[in-house]
């Protein structure tokens, strides 16, 4: 007769604790300062994947092999949304279809801003924005204003209800498109704040397991960034008012939040090369403005700006919306908000 071993039950509960934990969601991002805000959320627990490499412009990419594998084995995709990178719709909708699919333009206390006229920036004061950051023109008056407060909501942004503001439509597989509304949403570090919060809610929801976690990493993130926002602040206040020109119109976000205005763009976007007839105008715009600085970009062809500049005196610096050459991972984020301060002021100022 066979005898049954009888394990102590102390010895039976150390084998359970000696199981492996639960593995962390497969996360996927879009571009790395969304990658940085979500490896910050997930710190400790897992590490995100990123889609574009960097250096890649959001606008217009073709996945790898590698890259569509990486998408088709997601438990959850964070992406700022169709505005910023069209071509993703489609491929999270037929290769993570079971994914839980994030757009960041739609989360809540992000506060979106709208393109203004002739990639020219639209602010109000003798600072280049009021002191309750409204973001207003004399023909729509309180309908785009943004309020500063401790949720930096305004009618655009997304509601605790996920409204919408009436920019925003839906198409046919009920996605929301918001029309002429600015995506480079993350070169705000409020509307950072905001996704890190979404971030970590969804992970919660996916994984109960480490919601504390990233709860905890959320909070200590937004922490960051208040810390970062008062640095730049220090560092943009010496030039503030000073004239300077931006590759294409991408900076509306950093420019409202921290109080300076480029006097225009060379490029309306990224995925609309300037003409020559439009490169003789920013150059006309560039004398008439007294312009410093006209600021190139990795993810563009940097001779254009340089074509706009010639005859001007504005000197060649770069500015890097998406950090091609940081490090991935959570340090990204708050090193690129730092440095476009950084890059923007010593140019301005005069350093070489």
């Amino acid at each position: 007769m066979r005898r049954l071993l009888r394990v102590p039950a102390f010895a039976a509960l150390a084998s359970l604790a000696a199981l492996p934990a639960a593995a962390a969601p497969e996360v996927v991002t879009d571009i790395p300062p969304v990658h940085s805000l979500a490896a910050r959320v997930m710190q400790g627990v897992g590490e995100p994947a990123s889609i574009l490499p960097p250096g890649a412009t959001p606008h217009g990419y073709s996945m790898r092999p590698s890259e569509a594998a990486r998408l088709q084995a997601a438990d959850i995709v964070f992406w700022v949304g169709e505005g910023l990178t069209p071509w993703l719709e489609d491929a999270v909708e037929s290769l993570a279809a079971d994914a839980v699919s994030v757009e960041l333009m739609e989360a809540p206390g992000v506060a979106l801003l709208e393109f203004g006229e002739d990639g020219h920036g639209d602010h109000d004061d003798d600072r280049g924005h009021k002191d309750e950051h409204a973001h207003e023109d004399d023909d729509h008056k309180d309908e785009h204003a943004h309020k500063d407060g401790d949720d930096h909501k305004d009618e655009h942004a997304r509601k605790e209800e996920h409204g919408h503001g009436e920019h925003a439509h839906k198409d046919e597989h009920g996605h929301e498109h918001h029309g002429d509304m600015d995506p480079h949403i993350w070169l705000d570090p409020a509307n950072g704040k905001a996704m890190l919060a979404e971030m970590a809610a969804r992970l919660a929801e996916t994984d109960p397991a480490n919601a504390d976690a990233y709860k905890a990493n959320a909070a200590a993130g937004a922490a960051e960034l208040d810390a970062l926002a008062a640095r730049v602040e220090a560092i943009v206040a010496p030039v503030r008012g000073k004239a300077f020109f931006t590759a294409h119109d991408a900076y509306r976000y950093f420019e409202h939040r921290f109080g300076i205005e480029s006097a225009g763009s060379v490029a309306l976007s990224d995925a609309a090369p300037p003409g020559p007839a439009r490169l003789d105008h920013i150059r006309s715009e560039m004398r008439e403005h007294g312009a410093l600085c006209v600021f190139i970009e990795p993810q563009l062809d940097p001779k254009l700006a340089q074509t706009a500049a010639e005859g001007t005196g504005a000197r060649i610096a770069a500015l890097d919306p998406l950090g091609a050459d940081l490090e991935p991972g959570p340090g990204l984020y708050p090193a690129l908000i730092e440095g476009l301060a950084q890059n923007l002021a010593d140019c301005l100022a005069g350093a070489q």
